[in-house]
């Protein structure tokens, strides 16, 4: 009777963690990539967004905002009219098979397998999966590109990626930029890894 009765009670409390667990900021881990000719941020710190002929498309319009938010807190502004810097946006998003030390072929076992690029700078989602394999993770990466606008001279190149077995679009789109931003205009030199909050979507 005893083991019965401490049964229920353990699955309530994992339940409970679990509820908690979604209500607690995650954070996102970035690989980011950096280069920059500037030795301060530009005066004045004005930027325009130049959208590719794939990122017309009105479902961008969401990542622009996130883009645009993100530059707002690197200390730029946007103006479309007289811009110092003209901006390039490129985001993906795919799945990348999980490495199963099970499978000597890998997790899909033999063949080849292929996941989708970048479509140049421009914005792509896609991904391959096949029922009853391992869930593969999410990979989700984002770059921005800075020219200077009299002279269309590249000053800025920046890019992160994150993969997790859980994803939260468009927001983690958001945090990848200001993660790809970390830094400006001097960003550390090579490849780094930072952590930033996503916050909880509101009840």
């Amino acid at each position: 009777m005893t083991q019965r009765r401490w049964i229920p009670a353990l699955l309530l409390g994992l339940t409970v963690t679990l509820l908690a667990g979604c209500s607690t900021t995650r954070v996102v881990e970035g690989q980011v990539q950096s280069f920059s000719t500037l030795a301060a941020v530009p005066a004045p710190a004005t930027y325009r967004i130049e959208r590719l002929p794939s990122q017309q498309a009105p479902s961008f319009d969401a990542i622009a905002t996130l883009a645009d938010q993100a530059l707002a807190r690197a200390g730029l502004q946007r103006d479309d009219a007289a811009p110092r810097l003209l901006v390039q946006l490129g985001v993906q998003a795919d799945a990348v098979p999980r490495y199963d030390p099970f499978r000597p072929y890998g997790p899909y076992g033999p063949g080849p397998w292929g996941m989708g690029g970048w479509y140049g700078r421009g914005w792509g989602v896609h991904g391959v999966w096949r029922f009853g394999e391992p869930t593969p993770l999410h990979r989700r990466a984002v770059s921005i590109v800075m020219r200077d606008a009299s002279t269309q001279a590249v000053v800025y190149e920046t890019s992160a990626v994150h993969e997790d077995v859980w994803v939260s679009d468009p927001a983690v789109y958001g945090v990848l930029f200001d993660a790809a931003l970390n830094g400006f205009p001097k960003p550390p030199q090579g490849p780094r890894q930072v952590r930033i909050p996503l916050a909880p979507p509101a009840p």
